[in-house]
């Protein structure tokens, strides 16, 4: 016997009607019926009179419904002192360069989220959260990095790249691009992953550089050397455009840049998973997927249909 069998004998008993019952539940009337069976079984009493036109209460139901609407609202009283709990329990969370502006609003209420100001490259705070630095870490990661680190990652976000340029400002094919590739594997391991397989997949070029000039006014200098559209990392910073630069769209395919939610697949703690569902409750994308690239090892490959 489950609490949501009870819940359901509870919602055809007020509505006397299994369709109805059904509505109110969202959820298939099939369904439902053949649970309401399965709560008869293990009570061993029948609960309904049934036939084509009517559904009433037997004397067995209308006997434990009181009871079964005092048990619900037991239970519900359980689970908001809990959630109060949570609520107060500080959640940590690190991220690299991007996180939802409304990061403190979708938390409300439901936990103390304490954003760690430790900004590090993705698989370092992928790692932190691994090894318990952190509770959840916003972070680009791979389906391996997910599996190798026994870590959850859920779809928090998503950024569609574009290119730097000089001058003109049309669409740019991806393999008319370059992405640049630092020396400095610790600091930038995860885009030159990303930069790597891109220009394999697309036909763009591999430009090595040694200066951390993936971002800021070193990565301007580059575009300036290069003379051709340099595609921009997700890693924000403050750095301006210089003038007549431009933001070029690239296509043919638009290279996304996934933003993941990571924690620990062990979590039990409800403040962390009650921030995880808060956070990533009906995250969309805000471009048409079709003709887009990923990785062939994002994990959000599925979640973005067309890829």
């Amino acid at each position: 016997m489950e609490l949501r069998q009870l819940r359901y004998f509870v919602a055809v008993a007020e509505e006397l009607n299994f369709g109805r019952a059904a509505a109110r539940l969202r959820i298939a009337g099939p369904s439902l019926s053949q649970q309401i069976k399965s709560l008869e079984r293990d009570l061993g009493v029948r609960l309904f009179e049934r036939d084509r036109r009517t559904v009433t209460l037997t004397p067995h139901g209308e006997t434990l419904l009181p009871p079964t609407r005092a048990l619900l609202e037991q239970a519900d009283a359980l689970r908001r002192t809990a959630r109060g709990f949570a609520a107060s329990e500080p959640v940590r969370l690190g991220y690299v360069s991007w996180r939802p502006p409304d990061l403190a609003e979708r938390v409300s209420g439901v936990a103390q989220l304490l954003v760690d100001a430790w900004v590090m490259p993705s698989h370092t705070q992928a790692a932190r959260v691994a090894d318990g630095s952190v509770d959840l870490a916003i972070a680009w990661v791979r389906a391996t990095d997910l599996a190798e680190q026994e870590l959850n990652g859920r779809l928090l976000g998503a950024d569609r790249l574009f290119a730097v340029a000089v001058g003109d400002e049309s669409p740019v094919r991806a393999r008319d691009t370059v992405v640049l590739v630092d020396a400095d594997t610790e600091a930038w391991a995860s885009w030159n992953i990303y930069a790597v397989e891109f220009a394999r997949a697309t036909g763009a070029t591999v430009e090595r550089i040694e200066d951390h000039g993936i971002t800021g006014p070193a990565f301007f200098d580059h575009v300036r050397r290069l003379g051709r559209p340099v595609v921009s990392s997700p890693k924000r910073d403050a750095t301006p455009l210089p003038r007549g630069f431009v933001r070029r769209q690239v296509v043919d395919p638009v290279p996304v840049w996934t933003w993941a939610l990571v924690s620990r697949r062990d979590e039990t703690r409800p403040a962390v998973l009650a921030a995880v569902d808060a956070l990533t409750r009906d995250v969309t994308v805000d471009f048409d997927p079709r003709g887009c690239w990923l990785p062939a090892d994002d994990p959000f490959r599925a979640e973005l249909p067309g890829l």
